[in-house]
């Protein structure tokens, strides 16, 4: 097959065009497909398995692409195919540049050592090994020397929380704390790009929980790639910046949380995401709406007020250089003379919020009455967020129709 790779210049790993075909004529059974066939004619004509069909994706550097499907959905052989544990049939798969799908076995080994490691489901920790000598067991198979391996392995065990740890064995951990063990040891590695297959999926909940928190801490000081495979939706939804629905070898859709909840793109992706609490996938920008401040510059009662009324509020926030120095609100306003000084009336006292924040977490400044302030990271109004617009986001429906106003940003 003709390969129609061009790689994103901005990814640290772009995949192109992936397929693998297990049986003994996938050339034939890739030309069917190609042609049309359902991987079930495929399957009863020629006695080949389509595993992976025709997924592209690109990632760019320090970002967790998460991809989420049910068992036999393709994604397990998917990230064995990229470091080169099962050879694809056809596609490119590029670590910078270097391409895993047409490397040699010394090609692969060199990729191995240098840009990736992968964690696995199960810690497979050796019992007679103490901590330490387990997390370094990978650098010693690459022939680090034992002072590195021991500086390696102790710096990846601070880094999971486990460096007075070190010189205990496996059974003396919890479940929790076994796994980060098996994060150490990809860590240690040091490498540029993390795969991890359903990592936490044999932890209880409660543990698996607090071992995604301690991997989104974690990656904003590592600022690790990685590629995350999980069955779990809502831990989806909690660690991708960008998340890829896998269904029969094939990508269902790829988007960000709010793009995989708000917009599905089918009934398959619908039926995943109905249950799932909208409030804490959906950020404040979804909901925020222009703010129409007034400069404080040329703030009057007058100016303050035809503010109000074109915006449709009772209440209007006073800008310098774009920061948000107070509210005004037509309540405190109307007992004014037409003339007098309205800066004594201003609340400095508002309610804000970040573009990025849940819309679970607005709820307590909603009570104030008061329109939410949305700052940008520069700390400049970006729009203001009312609780009718809130409830009114989490009464609808996926796919229903965006209530009147446009959100100020789009994901």
């Amino acid at each position: 097959m003709k390969s129609r790779f061009h790689g994103s210049m901005e990814a640290k790993l772009s995949i192109r065009n992936l397929y693998k075909i297990f049986g003994d004529s996938p050339d034939e059974a890739l030309r069917l497909l190609n042609a049309g066939r359902t991987k079930e004619e495929i399957l009863a004509e020629t006695g080949n398995t389509v595993g992976v069909q025709d997924v592209n994706f690109d990632i760019e550097p320090g970002k967790i692409f998460v991809v989420m499907g049910l068992s036999g959905s393709g994604k397990s052989t998917l990230i064995r195919m990229l470091n080169g544990l099962i050879p694809p049939t056809s596609g490119d798969i590029l670590i910078d540049g270097a391409n895993v799908a047409k490397a040699s076995d010394e090609e692969i080994r060199s990729i191995r050592r240098e840009k990736i490691a992968m964690v696995f489901q199960h810690f497979a920790l050796f019992p007679h090994k103490s901590v330490i000598d387990n997390v370094a067991f990978g650098l010693k198979i690459k022939g680090v020397g034992a002072s590195e391996r021991h500086e390696r392995s102790m710096r990846a065990l601070e880094q999971v929380g486990l460096g007075a740890y070190a010189d205990s064995y496996p059974e003396q951990l919890s479940g929790g704390m076994q796994q980060r063990v098996g994060l150490a040891r990809g860590l240690a590695a040091e490498p540029e790009v993390l795969l991890m297959d359903e990592p936490f999926g044999a932890l209880d909940p409660l543990i698996r929980r607090d071992m995604q928190d301690e991997l989104v801490q974690l990656q904003k000081t590592l600022n690790k790639t990685i590629v995350f495979i999980t069955h779990d939706l809502n831990e989806a939804l909690i660690l991708g910046d960008k998340i890829a629905i896998m269904k029969g070898g094939r990508f269902v859709q790829v988007g960000t949380a709010e793009d995989i909840v708000g917009n599905p793109a089918d009934g398959y992706v619908a039926a995943f995401t109905k249950d799932i609490d909208r409030s804490r996938v959906f950020k404040a920008r979804r909901v925020a709406r222009p703010a129409n401040p007034v400069e404080r510059a040329s703030l009057t009662r007058s100016s303050a007020l035809s503010a109000m009324d074109a915006a449709g509020r009772d209440a209007v926030y006073v800008v310098e250089d774009g920061k948000p120095v107070g509210i005004l609100t037509y309540r405190d306003l109307a007992g004014l003379e037409p003339s007098a000084d309205v800066s004594g009336a201003m609340i400095a006292n508002f309610p804000s919020t970040r573009e990025t924040t849940p819309i679970s977490d607005l709820y307590p400044l909603a009570k104030s009455g008061l329109p939410i302030a949305v700052l940008s990271e520069d700390g400049r109004l970006a729009g203001v967020v009312e609780s009718k617009a809130i409830f009114a986001e989490l009464g609808r429906g996926p796919n229903e129709d965006e209530v009147e106003d446009t959100p100020v940003a789009a994901e």
